[in-house]
């Protein structure tokens, strides 16, 4: 079985990459999130997706806010 690290890394990855796709910046991210009435500031989006360690709620309220509305978990 793979342990939490090795999810940790792929959601982190998994957000990334839909930041890339939508070419937004971690600052985007954070006015986005903000405007949608969770203060958030770059400098906290950097450390929480260099952790990884962020829950499953706050990665589902970053892809709504960056308007991503299907992900694949799928590897290519």
């Amino acid at each position: 079985m793979v342990g939490d690290k090795a999810y940790q890394e792929r959601v982190k990855a998994l957000l990334k990459a839909e930041l890339k796709l939508k070419s937004l910046s971690y600052k985007d991210l954070a006015e986005r999130l903000t405007a949608a009435g969770m203060p958030e500031t770059e400098a906290n989006i950097a450390n929480k997706i260099s952790r990884g360690g962020f829950s499953a709620a706050y990665f589902v309220q970053c892809l709504e806010v960056i308007g991503c509305s299907n992900l694949s978990l799928k590897r290519d």
